[in-house]
């Protein structure tokens, strides 16, 4: 009875020894992101701004591993965006997993002109709304990047706990992509960025 007790407390040790280590994982990823905004000269947020971001709890429940599908034949098209214009991407392929228990499909885009920069001609984007939009998340939905170095073969794993909101959650005056309609998941994602707390306007 004691040894199995010793076990079974050995294996509750180590399990939330990895959550502690993913919930410090992702809150770096997020004290990262929160710098971005404080290096880049074109960034809508001031550091005093920053406080206003919110973020769902650190969940690897939102941590999945996906059946990718390359699809190589598809044309480029023009994804409208919050301004009126248009950015052109071409479709990379598939991501799909079963989150709370429904099986949903992502479509992985890659921006035509990024691709042409050495610096980021592995960047990959998954734009999407979800049963939060509008509601605890941005109404515009959120983005999730992920780059051609996280395939592996027909597997990609995707966490949720990193996607973010486009620039124009915090202000006006920026070309935010709007997710296509192939991209509206009906499942809640409960995890990554929250709506921002600050009044815009």
């Amino acid at each position: 009875m004691k040894k199995r007790y010793l076990i079974y407390a050995l294996a509750c040790l180590s399990a939330c020894g990895q959550a502690k280590n993913y919930d410090a994982a992702i809150n770096e990823h997020r004290m990262a992101y929160k710098q971005g905004f404080l290096t880049d000269e074109r960034a809508p947020l001031t550091a005093a701004d920053t406080g206003y971001l919110r973020f769902y709890e650190p969940d690897e429940a939102y941590k999945v591993t996906a059946r990718f599908e390359r699809t190589p034949n598809t044309l480029p098209f023009n994804i409208p965006t919050v301004s009126g214009k248009t950015k052109e991407y071409q479709q990379y392929g598939t991501a799909t997993f079963t989150i709370n228990d429904t099986t949903v499909t992502l479509h992985i885009y890659q921006s035509v002109k990024l691709r042409q920069m050495k610096e980021y001609s592995d960047h990959l984007f998954i734009p999407f709304t979800d049963a939060t939009t509008g509601f605890d998340t941005y109404g515009g939905g959120r983005y999730l990047d992920i780059s051609t170095k996280d395939l592996n073969g027909n597997e990609v794993v995707l966490d949720f706990n990193k996607c973010y909101n486009p620039w124009c959650a915090f202000a006006d005056g920026y070309s935010c992509p709007i997710p296509p309609r192939e991209n509206f998941l009906k499942v809640a994602i409960k995890a990554g960025e929250k709506n921002y707390a600050k009044n815009i306007h």
